[in-house]
Order: C-alpha cells, then sequence, then structure tokens
C-alpha cells in the first residue's frame, strides 16, 4: 500500500512539473506573439508615403498569383513558395481555386518591403490578386476601384492579350498608374521587345522599358537595369532570394544597352520640363533625378515602367518590388478622394489624411463560415475603431463595426484601429453592400459607385427535395451579396428560379458552391442566352380599363409615347402630364405598370431596354380611379404601343480569339462562319494564327468541344462579352414559332 501510495506522489509531481513546463511554454508563446504584433502595430503606424495599395492584374495564364506567391516569399510573409499545380497556394485558398488551378475570388494581404538601396525604411505592401478569367470580371473591377497602383502580369510569349486588354481598360476607367511585368520569359519564344510592341499597338500605353533581360528561353538569367547599367543574375539558389549585382554590362549587350538607355532618358526628360532644358543642353540628368521624375510620370498615366522575369524560376521580382516602392503611389501621393455629400449633392473632398473625417468604401462582401458576412473595406481617410458606429450614406442607416481584420487570403489579425491607406475587413455590418459608402454622419459624402456588366447567360435551377427548397433561397441571396454579376430571378410564368451571370464557368462554380458551402443539391437546366427585346421606331397608344361590377368600380386610362434610345442606355420614364388629366398620386403607377411590362417583356418574355416612355395624356373617375386601374392601364398602354412600334431582339455579341496553328486555320475561319461571326482580323504569332471573330453567344454553345475536334486538340479560344445587336429577322420568327409565350395580358 505504501508502495502504491508513493508512486501515486511520484506521478502527481511528474504530471505537476509536465504542467508546469507547459504554462513556462505558453508564456514564453505568448510574450513572443505579443512581441510580434506589438512590431506589426508599430509597422501599421507607417507614415502614409511608405504604403503602397496594389492589385495583380493580368488575362488567365499570365502568372499573377505565382508571382504574388514569389512577393510572399521574399517579402517574408511566408517561409515557403506556393505552388499552383500543388494547390498549395496561400492566395488561391478556395477549393475550387485548387481543384481547377484558376483565381476565382480576390485575395487581399499585407507584405513589407525594404528596398534594396534603403533597407533601414519598410513599406508597407497591400496587396490584392485577381482573377484572370473574364467570367470573374466583377472581381477586377471592384479591386481596382479601391487600389492605388497595379501590376499588369504579361506572358513574353503571347504578348498583350484579350483579358490583358479588357483589364487594361477598367485600370484606365479609374486612373490607377500600372508597371508592367513581363513574365515567362524562360518560356519557348519568349520575346521580351515583340511583348513591348504589342503593348504599344494594343494597350496604346507609353512603355519605359527599364531592363533588358540576359537571355531567353532556356539561358534567361537575370536582367541590365538601364539606369543603373547594373547586372541582375540569378544564380544556383532555387529559391531565388539571393542574386547577383555586377557593375559591368555582359559584352555582348552593351551596344544594346546604351540604345535603351538613351531612348529611356529621352523618355523620361520629355514629361519634366526642368529635366528636359538639362537634357537638351548636353547635360545627362543624374538617376535621382531621373527617377523622381519617372514616379511623377508614372502617377500621371504618361509612363508605364516595363520590367521582366519569371516569377516560375524565382528570377526578378525582387527588382518589381522596388518598382513598386520607387514609382508607384501612396496615398499620400494622390491627395484626395472626390464624392457627393447625400443631402446636398455638392461635390466634396476629402484629404487621405487620418486626421480628416472618416470616409472609405465597401467594395467586396465575403460569407465566411468562422466569422459571417466580411465586408472588405478600403479607409480613404480619418480612423475606423472597432466597436464604433459608422454611418451608411448609400443606404441612409447606421452600421456597428463588430470587429476589424487584416486579411491575409483566408486567415484573419485582428486589430483595433484601421487608418487612412488602410484595406481591411469588417465584421458586424448588415445593411452594407458592394459599392457603399461608410463615413462620419457628421460629415457625410457618397463616393463614387463601381459599375459591373450585365449578366448574358442564365439557367433554370430547382431544389432536389424539400430540405433543400428551404436553404436555396437563403444560400442564393448569400451568392448575390458576394457577387455583383450574379443576379437571380423567379419566371413567374413557369415559377422555375432563372441564375444570370457573366459566363458558364461562373454559374458553374456558383452552383458547386451551393453544394459544398450550404448543402444545397439542385437540378440544373440547360444555360439560356439572356435575349433583350426593344423598338426600333416612335409610337403613341391609349390604355383604358374599366370595371363597373356593382359599387365602386376602376377607371383608368392614359396615353403614352414610346422611342427608341440609342443601345446601351437603359429605361427612361417622362411625366408630361399638363393640366392635371392625370393626378400626380396616379403618376407613380403608371410608372410602375410600364416598368413591370417592359421587363416581363412583350414578344417573347424578354426583358425591354432603350425604351424612352413619356405618359402626355389621360383622364380619370373622381371615385372610381385607383392605382391598381392606372398601371394596368399603363400595362395595356405600352403593351399597343412597342408592338406598333416594331420590337426587335437583341443578342449578346461575344468578342471570340482563336489561336489555331496555321495549318487549321482555313476550317476555324469556315466554322465560325457558319455561326453567323462576322471575322474582324487575323494576325500570325510564333507559328500559330490568331482569328479575332465577333460571334452571337447563342451559336457558342459547345464551342470548346467543336474547336478541339477542329484542331486535333491543338486550338484553344478565349471570349468576353462584346456588346449587343440585334437578331436576324429570319432567327426571330423561329424564335417566336417556338415560344409559347402570348404577351403580358392582364
Amino acid at each position: 500500500m505504501q508502495r502504491r501510495a508513493k508512486s501515486q506522489r511520484n506521478s502527481f509531481w511528474k504530471i505537476g512539473e509536465i504542467c508546469a513546463i507547459l504554462s513556462l511554454i505558453s508564456k514564453l508563446i505568448q510574450s513572443v506573439l505579443s512581441f510580434y504584433f506589438m512590431a506589426d502595430q508599430v509597422s501599421r503606424n507607417l507614415p502614409l508615403d511608405r504604403i503602397r495599395n496594389i492589385g495583380i492584374i493580368a488575362h488567365i495564364d499570365a502568372g499573377k498569383t505565382t508571382t504574388t506567391e514569389r512577393i510572399l516569399f521574399y517579402t517574408g510573409k511566408t517561409y515557403k513558395i506556393g505552388d499552383i499545380d500543388e494547390g498549395n497556394t496561400q492566395m488561391d485558398w478556395m477549393e475550387q481555386e485548387k481543384e481547377r488551378g484558376i483565381t476565382i475570388v480576390s485575395a487581399a494581404t499585407t507584405a513589407f518591403w525594404t528596398h534594396s538601396q534603403n533597407p533601414n525604411d519598410p513599406y508597407r505592401i497591400n496587396i490584392i490578386d485577381t482573377p484572370g478569367h473574364v467570367d470573374f470580371t466583377a472581381e477586377v473591377e471592384r479591386s481596382l476601384r479601391v487600389l492605388d497602383g497595379g501590376i499588369t502580369v504579361l506572358d513574353a510569349e503571347e504578348g498583350v492579350q484579350s483579358q490583358s486588354e479588357t483589364v487594361w481598360r477598367q485600370a484606365d476607367k479609374y486612373k490607377v498608374p500600372r508597371l508592367c511585368f513581363v513574365n515567362k520569359m524562360d518560356k519557348l519564344g519568349a520575346d521580351f521587345l515583340y511583348t513591348v510592341s504589342t503593348i504599344v499597338d494594343r494597350l496604346g500605353a507609353n512603355p519605359a522599358i527599364m531592363v533588358l533581360p540576359i537571355g531567353a528561353e532556356n539561358s534567361y538569367v537575370g536582367n541590365v537595369d538601364l539606369l543603373t547599367r547594373k547586372s541582375y543574375v540569378w544564380g544556383g539558389d532555387g529559391l531565388g532570394a539571393k542574386y547577383e549585382v555586377k557593375d559591368e554590362v555582359p559584352e555582348d549587350m552593351k551596344e544594346k544597352v546604351e540604345e535603351h538607355r538613351s531612348k529611356l532618358i529621352e523618355k523620361i526628360a520629355e514629361t519634366d520640363d526642368v529635366l528636359l532644358e538639362k537634357y537638351l543642353g548636353g547635360e545627362e540628368p543624374t538617376v535621382d533625378e531621373l527617377k523622381k521624375a519617372l514616379r511623377a510620370a508614372v502617377i500621371a498615366y504618361k509612363l508605364v515602367p516595363i520590367y521582366a522575369g519569371t516569377s516560375l524560376r524565382n528570377k526578378g521580382v525582387q527588382p518589381l518590388l522596388d518598382a513598386v516602392v520607387d514609382y508607384l503611389p501612396s496615398p499620400d501621393d494622390l491627395e484626395e478622394v472626390k464624392g457627393k455629400n447625400p443631402k446636398t449633392d455638392v461635390e466634396e473632398k476629402r484629404k487621405l489624411v487620418t486626421d480628416e473625417a472618416f470616409s472609405g468604401l465597401a467594395f467586396k462582401i465575403q460569407n465566411d463560415p468562422h466569422v459571417g458576412k466580411l465586408a472588405y473595406f478600403r479607409v480613404y481617410s480619418g480612423i475606423l475603431q472597432s466597436g464604433s458606429y459608422i454611418y451608411n450614406s448609400s443606404k441612409d442607416k447606421k452600421e456597428r463595426v463588430g470587429r476589424i481584420l487584416l486579411m491575409h487570403a483566408n486567415t484573419r489579425e485582428e486589430v483595433k484601429e484601421a487608418y487612412a491607406g488602410e484595406i481591411v475587413a469588417i465584421v458586424g455590418l448588415k445593411e452594407t453592400v458592394t459599392g457603399d459608402t461608410l463615413c462620419d454622419e457628421a460629415k457625410p459624402i457618397i463616393l463614387e459607385k463601381i459599375t459591373f456588366p450585365e449578366p448574358v447567360i442564365s439557367l433554370a435551377i430547382e431544389p432536389k427535395t424539400k430540405s433543400d427548397q428551404e436553404k436555396l433561397g437563403f444560400s442564393l441571396k448569400r451568392l448575390m451579396e458576394e457577387d455583383p454579376t450574379f443576379v437571380v430571378k423567379t419566371n413567374h410564368e413557369t415559377n422555375q428560379t432563372i441564375i444570370s451571370g457573366i459566363g458558364e464557368l461562373q454559374l458553374e462554380i456558383m452552383v458547386d458552391r451551393m453544394k459544398r458551402e450550404f448543402n444545397v443539391e439542385a437540378n440544373v437546366g440547360a444555360p439560356q442566352v439572356a435575349y433583350k427585346e426593344s423598338i426600333s421606331k416612335m409610337a403613341e397608344a391609349e390604355g383604358k380599363y374599366i370595371k363597373q361590377s356593382g359599387g365602386r368600380g376602376q377607371y383608368g386610362h392614359c396615353y403614352l409615347r414610346v422611342e427608341p434610345k440609342p443601345r446601351g442606355e437603359g429605361y427612361e420614364f417622362v411625366d408630361a402630364i399638363k393640366g392635371g388629366s392625370i393626378p400626380a398620386e396616379f403618376i407613380k403607377a403608371v410608372e410602375k405598370g410600364v416598368k413591370e411590362t417592359l421587363d416581363n417583356g412583350v414578344l417573347l418574355g424578354y426583358p425591354m431596354v432603350d425604351v424612352k416612355v413619356t405618359c402626355y395624356d389621360g383622364s380619370y373617375h373622381d371615385v372610381d380611379s385607383s392605382e391598381v386601374a392606372f398601371k394596368i392601364a399603363a400595362s395595356q398602354a405600352v403593351q399597343a404601343g412597342t408592338k406598333k412600334a416594331g420590337i426587335s431582339v437583341l443578342e449578346p455579341i461575344m468578342k471570340v480569339e482563336v489561336t489555331t496553328p496555321s495549318e487549321y486555320m482555313g476550317e476555324v475561319m469556315g466554322d465560325l462562319s457558319s455561326k453567323r461571326a462576322q471575322i474582324m482580323g487575323s494576325e500570325e504569332r510564333n507559328k500559330a494564327t490568331i482569328i479575332l471573330a465577333q460571334v452571337p453567344l447563342s451559336e457558342l454553345s459547345g464551342y470548346a468541344t467543336q474547336i478541339r475536334s477542329l484542331t486535333q486538340g491543338r486550338a484553344h479560344y478565349y471570349m468576353e462579352p462584346s456588346h449587343y445587336e440585334e437578331v436576324p429577322r429570319n432567327i426571330i420568327e423561329q424564335m417566336v414559332s417556338k415560344s409559347t409565350f402570348t404577351g403580358r395580358v392582364e
């Protein structure tokens, strides 16, 4: 017994020792973490001129995510380089992204970089990695709206591709200064100067070539910096963290370097009057003067610096980070943001500093399984505090800030405050959606909203079971909050739920997310093209609704004029009533009847667009007139008027780019012609032919399979929405004969 008691006491002592050791380790970890977060908090309080908010934008497969992963590794944000093929990247965190090897949602992160020339001053770089696929173009649009600068990644063999042009135009719209990174210099067929020529030809940009590559394809080892005449060579370190800086230029490149350096100096000097005078006087500006002038030129959208490298082979990324610091703007450079006062409609300005009144823009909503609804937010001015109340000026509502999070892809770090210039996520906002402005209620402002393209393709979706039916509405509402180009409607004639988007891939991903994230099983119909209706000429019509059935009757009477508007200008209602022939309280009912009828279509049930409707006359009854009667009368009048005006059907036209071996060019062109395509031209590029065409979306169903079988799997294509065009009359007649839609009858 004594031996057993002694043994138990020893066991208790051992357990006690273990607990003490564990407690000590826990305290040690906590102290290290508190030191780390304290250090991070200090680094968050960097001056505004040492903050960069940048986005990585490009065509699909140009290497955006790979470049971002290298940036995170070289800045010390991650200890291991993520690989798309292995599915272990930091930025592509969704299961669908890992499975498909593509970026679907934009991901935000923060890293710190010290310039190679000034290692004592850290810079904070807030990075958003965006998708390249056109189906997810909304992610690019909203990211560019809140960024101060961008890196456009280009494939050194392909040059500027279609989606590169699209994202470039999006960046132009928001006046985002850019750098270009010519990636994949190790790829077979890589041609740096050819890629630069496509930047001029297709983007209309003014490139400033900052480096010349040393070698190409298998022999690519690094770059020569034209301003400093130094060679940057990446050697045996497979991770690319170490590179050699040489003061001499390779012998066979000296003449070429001097030629391009002279052109670069001339281009920079042309943007600055003082430098130009110095340059024309025969005196060469110093490197510091050139860098200062180039920075001003980049911020003013006059020049685009061009760099080169290969992210996959870990070469050329560090000089790109130095260039981000040197040439892309800080919030301090942009000085102010403009908006409107919601109460007076007068233009307001906010300086991008912390001691200004608080303002910012919610640019993305994400539903997180752990913390709920996340609103990604750019703070433009002032300071946002956790637990405070803020004013949603877009909705005229107060919101409470639950928690503020710094995001690293799908991992989070909680902070107490967010400062001007930062990109954070807020937990706790109930009413806020993408594009809403949040501000100080005492100094309200509404910042410029974000515009998104309209859906062009739709499909019917129905739940498999009754339990799925209850969850379907909830899941679709959540997905609509996240993606403004994803639209859900109910077809009242068939009682079907219709989901619409930019492309088939987007809808496929949404259905997959419903299944994985919300456990909703659903049957999905075949994709349908989002047609629209319009009119071709002006017409007038009368609508009269009289119903007498004992007691109080119904009386509504109006005259409407319908007119076509230019393509893309939408719907407009004009109240031209004079003398009170229709009382003001019934005008809203007339407008509602018109709008509902146009939304539901007149000929084939597709929404009617680009129509101006004017209510210019009518009559009413003192007792029998009601809102319902005028709404029905308006519906009758607009149906009659649009039929007189000649209804046309509009279909989405896609911009298609087919890359095919030259020997299959004839077959591909012939196939496109059979699809009512308009061939816009073709060009030769590295033993391949690129065919540009505009093709109706309705003709492109299953085109991926067709193009592979036509070319033995050697061709590929890219498409994006271009515009809407009238459907030929013979095809409208076929559509009418097949349709069961009989128009809207009240």
